[in-house]
């Protein structure tokens, strides 16, 4: 039986398990659309900017482990939908954009509303197909979500000319599993690689565990949990993989890098083996690879994606596989060898390592007259008990986020790593909620990253979404200010708000609930309100917080790990 394009797609949706498509209609995609209108596979959600859409698909795959799935139209669609792509691309999130074009024999006139947007997304996309014909379509479908998600996973765009959503032809279903002769991404890792790491680290005095979101993505994180305590070592997860291994552990010592504990970028810098697995050394992470090279050291380092292996820093020992597939492997070997080989005794590196966190690098002076933002993260981690699905938006507020929220579980921290994409928190927030119903979600931003996607507030009551917004109002873009006042003489060139507006009543002009917080004394009382009077209801808690804070420790742009600042006394 012929039916049309459009219907083909979302049967192939449908077939895929999708259950939510997040997106914004126009011209070229309405035939997909008024498909979307006649079935009930699957629930669409309607944002209000296309940016919002790949975002809160983004935070549905990284709190579910699905593929996420949206649609936005042609040239202005696509257009505003790259840095959505290019966030998910940066932390390889799984998702499948799927993108309406001008018809086919339009394409290169410059017709209305017609972008390259195969040209366009090349650089930020794992893989793009633009479809020509009908009888290519489910099979360019299913090949986009097998691509974006095996082997490093990442976002996939599907382009679909208008007159192909419209063309008829015959549902061919899928037969058995896909095969790309042109993609075979390895997944076990090398056995005699593994021994040879195995090896290393039974003799290491000083091993270090350094792990990063592939752990997270693999869903590895039981296995790097009992590899962790198997080897007795201290285990360090960046901004990507908090919570892969619990924070209450004895054995985590926090976040490394520029914004890292003094604990973790010591143990980094001065231990003798250094087991990476599923991070990439990255310039927030290491800082300067010569000085991170300075300090001799062997480093095993374990990845699904080859090209990241010895990129930035020179590796000893590289093994390319599935983090959680190689992780088993590792596991297995050590128990096997433990038996004829006695470890290094690890006392002395754990005496020094407990002397590091003596320092207390997130200590910070309280007040009674003014809300400290730490506070707030500090009574949000206390209110929630530690379970809240977190996302963020990106600065000052993202990184007392990452410092002060304890995570003990993975897929509970979703923030944009890689990008940096300020914008994020509340179209994250509408994404994890759609994968986890009932579950409490904070959104953690400030008064400058909110207004970027502010209109999402209205997606939020249209679905019924009701995460609690706990903005961090400093009247200053936090960050940009900080770096200002250390690098640029406190010279504030255009990094302060003077016109903000009144957030409890733009809250309430969008049907939800706005407080304001002023005195310290009030912040937990109303995060209290918030999670438990007004459970059903979206909450913008407005806390106005000290204006001079600054996050700390910092490691400089350039410098190495062990050049901290630890406050404003070592400025």
């Amino acid at each position: 039986m012929e039916t049309i394009g459009a219907d083909i797609l979302v049967r192939c949706l449908a077939e895929e398990g999708v259950e939510h498509v997040f997106g914004y209609p126009g011209g070229a995609v309405l035939y997909i659309y008024d498909a979307i209108f006649k079935q009930d596979k699957f629930k669409h959600i309607l944002v209000r900017h296309e940016q919002a859409a790949v975002h809160a698909a983004d935070a549905y795959s990284r709190a579910s482990n699905k593929v996420g799935v949206c649609i936005v139209t042609s040239g202005p669609g696509v257009t505003n939908a790259i840095t959505g792509i290019a966030t998910a691309y940066m932390d390889s999130i799984p998702m499948v954009i799927i993108s309406g074009q001008v018809p086919t024999a339009a394409i290169g006139e410059d017709a209305f509303q017609e972008c390259d947007t195969v040209g366009i997304t090349r650089p930020c996309v794992k893989h793009n197909f633009l479809v020509r014909d009908v009888k290519d379509l489910a099979d360019t479908l299913r090949k986009a979500f097998y691509i974006a998600r095996t082997g490093r996973p990442g976002p996939v765009l599907v382009d679909v000319p208008k007159d192909v959503s419209l063309q008829p032809c015959k549902y061919v279903p899928p037969k058995g599993e896909i095969s790309m002769r042109s993609y075979a991404p390895v997944n076990k890792g090398h056995q005699g690689q593994i021994k040879k790491a195995v090896q290393m680290l039974l003799s290491a005095e000083r091993p270090m565990i350094y792990t990063g979101g592939g752990v997270i993505l693999s869903d590895a994180s039981e296995e790097l949990r009992r590899v962790v305590e198997r080897l007795g070592a201290p285990c360090t997860n960046t901004l990507m993989g908090l919570g892969a291994m619990p924070a209450s552990s004895r054995q985590f010592v926090g976040m490394p890098g520029m914004h890292g504990t003094y604990e973790a970028n010591m143990a980094m810098q001065h231990c003798d083996v250094l087991l990476a697995v599923g991070a990439r050394f990255d310039d927030r992470v290491i800082g300067n690879p010569r000085h991170f090279a300075q300090n001799a050291r062997k480093i095993i380092h374990i990845d699904i994606d080859p090209s990241s292996i010895s990129k930035r820093v020179r590796v000893d020992v590289p093994i390319v596989g599935n983090v959680k597939d190689v992780l088993v492997e590792l596991l297995a070997q050590y128990d096997a060898a433990r038996a004829d080989a006695k470890p290094a005794s690890l006392d002395k590196w754990w005496q020094q390592i407990e002397a590091w966190r003596g320092k207390q690098c997130l200590h910070y002076a309280g007040s009674d007259e003014v809300i400290k933002p730490q506070f707030v993260v500090e009574k949000l981690w206390e209110v929630t008990g530690g379970d809240a699905f977190v996302t963020s938006d990106v600065g000052q507020h993202q990184m007392w986020a990452a410092q002060y929220y304890k995570f003990d579980k993975p897929r509970r921290w979703i923030n944009s790593g890689g990008l940096g994409t300020m914008g994020v928190g509340l179209p994250y927030a509408m994404g994890v909620q759609m994968a986890n119903p009932g579950a409490e979600i904070a959104v953690i931003t400030g008064e400058a990253s909110i207004q970027m996607n502010i209109q999402e507030l209205s997606t939020c009551q249209q679905y019924h979404l009701t995460p609690k917004i706990v903005c961090l109002n400093n009247r200053f873009l936090g960050m940009v200010r900080q770096w200002q006042q250390i690098d640029y003489g406190s010279r504030y060139s255009e990094s302060y708000m003077d016109s903000l507006p009144d957030f409890v009543k733009v809250a309430e002009a969008y049907g939800h609930v706005g407080l304001r917080i002023e005195r310290p004394a009030d912040v937990e009382p109303a995060l209290r309100e918030a999670f438990k009077k007004h459970k059903d209801r979206l909450v913008f808690l407005d806390f106005i917080t000290d204006r001079t804070e600054n996050v700390w420790p910092m490691v400089k742009a350039g410098r190495g790990l062990t050049e901290m600042l630890l406050g404003s006394e070592d400025l």
